[in-house]
C-alpha cells in the first residue's frame, strides 16, 4: 500500500482549484506514515485504532498517533521545525482542504443555507480523483494505525472537519 504512494500526487485538479498549492512532498508522507503503522503495530497490540478529529494547536491526547494538518496555511509566525513539537501537525496534507473560495462561503455562512453551500461545494472538492484517494487511503490505513486529522477552527461544527468526518465514516473509517 505504501508503494502505491510514491506514485500519488497532492495536486488538485485546476478545476476544483483556482490556484497552485504548496505541494507535500509524497516521499515524506509515505515515510511518516510508515512510522506511524510501525509505532502502532509495536505500541498497541489488540487494541482499537481509529482516526481523530482534532483541533490543530490544542494539546495532544494519548493515543493520538501521527497528526495530519488538512490546511491550506501553514500557521503564521511558527517555524516548520517547530509544527510537531508545538501540536500543530507532522505531516501537513493541503490535498484534502477546501479551496480559497470555498473557505470564504465558510466564514460568510450565518444561515443554514448558506452553510449547506458550503457543504456542497466542499463535498465537490473531495470528488476529485487525487482526493477520493486520499480519503481512500485514510480510511484504510485507520483500521491499521492510530492517526488524526484536523485544522485550526475553533468550532468543528461549522468547519470542513465535520463533513471530511462524514467522508471518512461513508469509506469505512473508525474515527472517534
Amino acid at each position: 500500500m505504501l508503494r502505491s504512494l510514491k506514485m500519488f500526487r497532492y495536486r488538485r485538479s485546476a478545476e476544483s482549484c483556482g490556484e497552485k498549492l504548496p505541494i507535500a512532498p509524497t516521499r515524506r508522507l509515505a515515510h511518516a506514515l510508515k512510522l506511524a503503522v510501525d509505532f502502532s503495530r509495536r505500541n498497541t497490540k489488540g487494541a482499537h485504532l481509529s482516526i481523530r478529529i482534532v483541533r490543530l494547536g490544542s494539546a495532544r491526547l494519548a493515543g493520538e498517533g501521527l497528526r495530519i494538518g488538512t490546511v491550506r496555511r501553514p500557521p503564521r509566525g511558527v517555524r516548520k521545525t517547530e509544527y510537531a513539537s508545538r501540536n500543530y501537525y507532522d505531516v501537513w496534507l493541503p490535498v484534502l482542504a477546501p479551496s480559497a473560495q470555498t473557505v470564504k462561503l465558510a466564514t460568510k455562512a450565518t444561515t443554514d443555507r448558506e452553510w449547506a453551500r458550503f457543504r456542497q461545494k466542499y463535498r465537490a472538492e473531495m470528488a476529485s480523483p487525487p482526493c477520493r484517494a486520499t480519503l481512500d487511503l485514510l480510511a484504510a490505513l485507520s483500521h491499521q494505525t492510530d492517526f488524526s486529522v484536523g485544522c485550526y477552527c475553533a468550532d468543528e461544527s461549522h468547519c470542513h472537519r465535520a463533513v471530511l468526518r462524514e467522508l471518512l465514516e461513508a469509506r469505512g473509517a473508525r474515527v472517534i
